[in-house]
């Protein structure tokens, strides 16, 4: 198998890294040249990803921001084979999905979108790993629900990356959810740090604060992206978030012990129901 990745960062890294490991050839691009050569020096990239070499590539995934994929399968379309399968692995799919779907359409290309629900708070090349998606789940976004043949094909060429299992929904569907899952969690934690207490925690915190700020080291960039292309889901949660905040601050202001605790015990039910203990 001949895998082409489309961006060197931490995903893309990460799946040239997987392929390689696995023993398939493995073709790249990134805007950034000196990234370029060092994967390939480290030897988890095998060859330059061009308009000629893509024709090879039994797939391509493109890791790079939304705008940026768009931009890139609109310019190489004319030189992706129709053996090809392309999906992209964006934060975000409505709009990738709204416009790649078109130009594969057009040329004929089986295209997908797709989202790897695994990462770090780290980004780069440099802390890319050969493991990092096994068994996190992979999210996919087809054009044609009824491909059964396409979606088979698809798991089959992404086994290199090990994930431990596969969903498909829509477009609209993975937005409303990831509002959720992922981009409320990095609004709350990027805003819980900026307390001004947060700046004397050491010697007072353990693992809640861990787990609370760790995903507010993030790439401002990126996710002003994804929070920009995704805002009415996310607006919806955060009004959702603040309300609940605010039943919070009621009881203490309040100093309505009961209120409290019911709201407490209603957070830990709930957390029970979802997850489990």
């Amino acid at each position: 198998m001949t895998a082409g990745i489309v961006g060197l960062g931490l995903i893309g890294g990460s799946l040239a890294k997987a392929y390689h490991e696995a023993g398939e050839a493995v073709l790249a691009f990134d805007t950034d040249r000196s990234i370029l050569d060092f994967a390939m020096m480290s030897g988890a990239v095998d060859g330059v990803l061009d308009e000629e070499s893509i024709k090879r590539c039994d797939i391509v995934l493109i890791a790079v921001y939304p705008a940026a994929c768009i931009e890139y399968f609109t310019r190489m379309a004319d030189y992706i084979s129709k053996d090809t399968v392309v999906l992209d692995c964006c934060g975000t799919k409505r709009t990738v999905c709204e416009g790649c779907f078109p130009v594969a359409k057009a040329h004929g290309i089986a295209f997908a979108g797709g989202h790897p629900m695994a990462g770090t708070h780290n980004s780069g090349f440099k802390y890319a790993r050969a493991n990092l998606f096994h068994g996190a789940p992979m999210v996919i976004v087809p054009m044609d629900f009824d491909n059964i043949a396409l979606l088979s094909r698809i798991e089959k060429l992404l086994a290199p990356a090990g994930f431990g299992s596969f969903s498909v929904t829509t477009a609209a569907e993975h937005d409303r959810m990831i509002a959720f899952t992922s981009q409320l969690a990095h609004v709350a934690s990027n805003a819980y740090i900026k307390s001004p207490t947060a700046k004397l925690h050491k010697g007072f915190s353990a693992g809640s604060y861990k787990d609370m700020t760790r995903v507010a080291w993030l790439n401002p960039t990126m996710w002003a992206e994804l929070f920009m292309e995704n805002r009415d889901y996310l607006l919806n949660e955060l009004d959702a978030y603040i309300a609940s905040l605010n039943e919070y601050k009621t009881a203490l202001e309040q100093g309505d012990t009961a209120a409290l605790t019911k709201l407490l015990d209603d957070g830990r039910r709930l957390k029970e129901e979802v997850d489990g203990r």
